[in-house]
């Protein structure tokens, strides 16, 4: 289920589904993607394939050796992103409606949050960094990390990367904490003393805003990467035959979502122009906004993967 969808079967109240409402409407790749409860405390363990049995040729009156599959152990943290809000109390009782005022406030450090959250998902890395959890890039921070990372060939301080993702219970999913409304909440404190720069005391309204979530990919070829691609000049930009090599490479479905950032999907576009370009599609539905498709899978606007990226070796 989405975001969403899960918090709304947690028996939700105003604020939180206000909170995931906007999440999802400023960051579609937290909209994409499928949430799951962890099945740990504070981290998920999953239990890969690693070994299959392969049997062997027999002749008759002649035995074969015993044999048994073996598995690995793949185990994925949950990281606690916070936010507090202290508003002066003289202030918001200024307002018309202080409610409002106080929700209006509220929604930066909404916004805030999800931009975090979307950039941890891209680029968090627990190994660096382990009060986060780790996203799609250190996943495949190298080109020898799995098949399914294709060089574009730039090089420099201005490439991207393109990101492919299979959403799904078996493939790729995020992750929150038991006994969680999905991992958002959000607390009204009421009226506390705040302070000022020099500690001096004042009364504050005040909120705290707490999401709890981690990624699980349960099948390596269940992500790909497009890596160095050059947003600037007019060699290793965009090519679609690498986007097509790993979408062919990977396990896909109805979940399989394409992530890019502007630069990467305006030269998308200019493709599609070209009408003998058949491996590009519009919906021509009446919603409005951003509906390219490549080879039938969504193309989604990831404004949180940069165009300044280290290059992959």
């Amino acid at each position: 289920m989405g975001l969403v969808e899960v918090v709304k079967r947690h028996d939700p109240d105003g604020n939180l589904a206000t909170i995931a409402e906007v999440l999802t409407e400023t960051n579609e790749i937290l909209a994409d993607a499928l949430w799951r409860e962890a099945n740990d405390i504070w981290s998920n363990k999953t239990v890969r394939r690693s070994i299959l049995p392969s049997g062997s040729w027999r002749k008759f009156n002649q035995g074969v050796a015993a044999e048994s599959s073996g598995t690995i152990e793949v185990v994925d943290t949950i990281g606690l992103l916070e936010a507090r809000a202290e508003n002066d109390k003289e202030i918001i009782n200024s307002f018309r409606d202080p409610a409002q005022a106080r929700m209006d406030e509220a929604r930066s450090f909404i916004e805030g949050l999800s931009q975090e959250m979307a950039q941890t998902l891209i680029y968090g890395n627990a190994a660096t960094a382990p009060e986060e959890f780790t996203g799609l890039a250190p996943r495949m921070g190298s080109l020898a990390a799995t098949a399914n990372v294709i060089n574009q060939g730039g090089s420099g301080s201005d490439t991207s990367s393109i990101f492919i993702v299979t959403w799904g219970p078996s493939t790729c999913h995020m992750i929150y904490p038991r006994n969680t409304n999905a991992g958002l909440s959000h607390q009204d404190l009421g009226e506390i003393d705040a302070f000022d720069s020099s500690t001096r005391r004042f009364r504050a309204y005040a909120d705290l805003f707490q999401w709890r979530a981690g990624l699980v990919v349960r099948h390596p070829r269940a992500i790909g990467r497009l890596a160095n691609i050059e947003i600037s000049g007019s060699t290793n930009i965009f090519d679609e035959d690498n986007l097509i090599t790993i979408l062919n490479r990977m396990v896909t479905g109805p979940g399989t979502r394409i992530y890019a950032n502007t630069d990467v999907i305006t030269a998308m576009e200019l493709r599609l122009k070209d009408k003998t370009n058949v491996f590009y599609s519009r919906d021509d539905g009446l919603a409005p906004g951003f509906n390219l498709r490549f080879k039938g899978f969504a193309v989604r606007k990831c404004d949180e993967i940069v165009s300044t990226e280290t290059v992959v070796a």
